[in-house]
């Protein structure tokens, strides 16, 4: 069976970056664990750092997605924890940044803690890679 995606079409969702729906046919579904970022690639903490936790975030769901042959384009869809509802609007603009218009289904929540202190940001994706 071929793989197929279609984003459906975002109307004022766009503005949030994200799509209403996306719906795949055939494919392997991976579920990932929840990913954050607070310490960078050289193990320095990222403590306060929300717009480079998203982006070491993103890096790391790039690194997962790459030990199972896919990468962040095969997002369909994600649960997004941010540790205060003020910092949405940057989480979006960095998210624009990364899918452009093709965005992936999306959930949006604000948490009183996280596992860890430092941590600001969790994102737990399910990604459809094809065949």
């Amino acid at each position: 069976m071929a793989f197929t995606k279609t984003t459906l079409e975002p109307t004022w969702e766009a503005k949030y970056a994200y799509s209403p729906a996306v719906v795949t046919k055939g494919g392997k579904i991976v579920w990932l664990a929840g990913h954050v970022g607070f310490m960078d690639d050289d193990g320095q903490s990222l403590a306060g750092q929300f717009e480079h936790q998203v982006r070491q975030t993103f890096k790391n769901l790039e690194a997962t997605l790459g030990r199972v042959g896919g990468s962040l384009t095969d997002v369909v869809w994600m649960n997004v924890s941010i540790s205060d509802g003020r910092y949405s609007q940057v989480f979006t603009e960095i998210r624009k940044d990364i899918y452009g218009k093709d965005f992936p289904a999306s959930t949006l929540l604000t948490t009183a803690a996280f596992a860890h202190p430092d941590i600001l940001v969790e994102i737990t994706p399910v990604a459809v890679i094809p065949d």
